[in-house]
């Protein structure tokens, strides 16, 4: 039972920066802008949120380190400027694809080479290093052994509420959020219509441009924050890479079939494949079998193949997604 409980809150700890960032993509995609450039913009936020980490830390010292409470403030300053820097930098993918009309495919995978390339000259003309940092007390200070009352209720206590990140609890908030924004709102209503029949909506007194604009930065703050959420969880330092979870996201956003609620169960599921691969020996019957490491980290990108094939058929994104929008076209 041990096991099982350190498996899903393991699954839990890899689908929460999954679920974030699929979620992005979701406003970005629903207003009819395709953004494969989620991983570039994971890269860019994580990159300036850990580097704020960094200058409170040196500017603080000790002091810092050695305060909980004081931690969490900081990583929480690192989240906001993560989000920040994530959405200014989506804000080139939508001034290409919107303004310039540019191939958006193109586009975003321009910001995916572009991303590492600039953290890394940034990292060596500021710190003098190929990395930005090392965080000392790296997201242990997010981590909340027992959250009372409810870490006692029998086994979702003791998932949810017990050795659970602050993060986990923010990406659940986003969920809910997301939900909303998109099926009870004006905004989620308006942006659903640009990405399914922009003409219409524009000859509704609806602005199109405007709209993805709005969905591609939204995608951007989302994205950045997932990148940053998912090094200080999992990581302990930045190395211009987030291991391909930008592309993950997109499959997951793809098997979720742009819905909040079904992007959440895929990225459950897609957390599940990423644990196994990553502590598979701690799972006793995967250890008993003795098979090559490779094969075990092989595992999410096999599970991302046969699940892309099996609902590409019947996944339908929206109708107006990576169409360039003309206002003269009627």
């Amino acid at each position: 039972m041990d096991n099982l409980y350190f498996l899903l809150q393991q699954m839990l700890y890899f689908a929460i920066p999954l679920l974030i960032v699929a979620l992005g993509g979701m406003f970005s995609e629903r207003s009819g802008i395709v953004n494969i450039a989620l991983e570039g913009i994971m890269l860019f936020g994580a990159f300036f949120g850990l580097l704020m980490v960094k200058y409170i830390q040196d500017m603080q010292g000790r002091e810092v380190i050695e305060n909980i409470a004081k931690q969490q403030l900081v990583l929480l300053v690192g989240l906001l400027v993560a989000s920040l820097a994530g959405g200014l930098f989506a804000l080139l993918h939508a001034y290409a694809s919107i303004n310039m009309k540019a191939n958006q495919v193109i586009s975003g995978t321009a910001l995916n080479l572009f991303a590492p390339a600039l953290s890394i000259f940034i990292a060596r003309s500021i710190l003098f290093t190929n990395y930005t940092q090392q965080v000392n007390f790296r997201g242990k200070a997010f981590l909340i052994k027992k959250v009372p009352i409810l870490g006692d209720i029998p086994f979702i206590g003791k998932i949810l509420f017990q050795q659970a990140f602050i993060t986990t609890f923010i990406g659940f908030l986003i969920l809910v959020l997301s939900y909303i924004i998109i099926y009870k709102t004006r905004f989620g209503l308006r942006l659903r219509a640009c990405g399914e029949h922009p003409q219409a909506a524009a000859s509704a007194g609806v602005s199109v441009m405007k709209m993805r604009y709005l969905g591609v930065l939204i995608s951007g703050i989302l994205a950045g924050c997932g990148g940053y959420v998912f090094i200080v969880t999992t990581s302990t330092q930045y190395n211009a890479t987030v291991s391909g979870y930008g592309f993950l996201a997109l499959a997951v956003l793809i098997f979720g079939e742009w819905k909040p609620l079904r992007i959440f169960l895929a990225s459950l599921f897609f957390g599940l494949m990423k644990i196994i691969a990553s502590a598979y020996s701690g799972i006793p019957f995967l250890a008993s079998l003795r098979l090559p490491s490779e094969f075990y980290r092989m595992i999410p990108f096999i599970a991302t193949l046969i699940v892309l094939s099996l609902s590409a058929s019947k996944g339908e994104g929206p109708r107006a997604l990576g169409e360039i929008y003309d206002a003269g076209k009627r």
